[in-house]
């Protein structure tokens, strides 16, 4: 019975995993395209780009959960969610 439940989270995992992948980029791109028109206070603008760019390092360090959870606040920030 526990086998068989790891096996199944284990499973999961693993097919969720390169979903995320192909959303950061979506979002990032999200985010570019409302940064152009947003009216943000300069410290919010800041932390939008500051999250921006972290969602992105995280990506591209293949950590797509914690980039999914960063450009969401970002977007969260920008009114998209």
């Amino acid at each position: 019975m526990k086998r068989t439940l790891l096996a199944t989270a284990t499973l999961l995992a693993l097919a969720t995993t390169p979903a995320l992948a192909f959303q950061c980029p979506a979002d990032m791109a999200e985010i570019d395209a409302a940064l152009t028109t947003a009216s943000l206070s300069a410290e919010d603008l800041a932390r939008v780009q500051e999250l921006r760019a972290e969602g992105e390092a995280q990506h591209t360090a293949g950590n797509h959960q914690q980039s999914v959870d960063l450009l969401a606040e970002a977007k969260m920030l920008l009114g998209l969610e």
